[in-house]
């Protein structure tokens, strides 16, 4: 009986030192192979449209396109593709992004070596694999995310503006942004805008 097909695997990250070192994993794996490489959102893009890789490992910080772009510029192609994030940002923001875009699994770069062929194989076998690391009590339903304006909102109050030049910089007034304020602490759970601001840094809603 003839061995089945290794499944190829796609590998995007702008750092050769990380596509070097899963690469090194993946040749102990005698199931699969690397198929291409990509250093940018968009090179995954092609390189996905050339290869036609079974499994993509996607990084979500990339030059000339993202991520999570990329995700959903190669699922607007091939809709049953499957993709695995990679990325050191644990806040449920991303993972609810990677979802939308379509991602099959979400790994955290220093979980690699412990699950990264355990999650090829699941997402290759139609499955998905999002963490218990990943999705536990840090993670919050859709409905629960801040608007584009509240999350402009909150950035500018993460930066250390008051409602009033946030109302300027916005070009709002200064009651619309404390209703925004008021919304913002309602959902995130806070009880006043220093936490708001930790907890929108810790789900990855804003940047630090």
């Amino acid at each position: 009986m003839n061995a089945l097909p290794p499944i190829r695997i796609l590998v995007a990250d702008d750092h050769h030192l990380i596509r070097q070192g899963i690469g090194a994993i993946i040749a102990q794996a005698p199931d699969m192979q690397v198929a291409a490489e990509a250093d940018n959102g968009e090179a995954a893009l092609q390189m996905y449209l050339r290869h036609r890789p079974d499994v993509t490992l996607m990084d979500l910080q990339m030059p000339m396109m993202g991520g999570l772009d990329a995700i959903a510029a190669i699922r607007t192609h091939v809709p049953s593709a499957r993709i695995v994030v990679l990325t050191t940002y644990r806040g449920d923001a991303q993972v609810q992004r990677a979802l939308k875009a379509g991602a099959s699994g979400y790994l955290l770069k220093n979980m690699l070596c412990a699950e990264i062929l355990d999650t090829i194989r699941a997402v290759h076998a139609g499955g998905r694999h999002w963490p218990d690391e990943v999705l536990g009590r840090g993670c919050h339903p859709p409905d629960e995310a801040l608007s584009p304006r509240e999350t402009d909102v909150i950035r500018l109050v993460a930066s250390g503006n008051s409602n009033k030049r946030v109302a300027g910089q916005l070009g709002l007034s200064e009651e619309t942004v404390k209703g925004y304020v008021s919304s913002i602490l309602s959902k995130l759970g806070a009880n006043d805008r220093t936490h708001a601001v930790t907890i929108a840094i810790k789900r990855g809603i804003i940047d630090t």
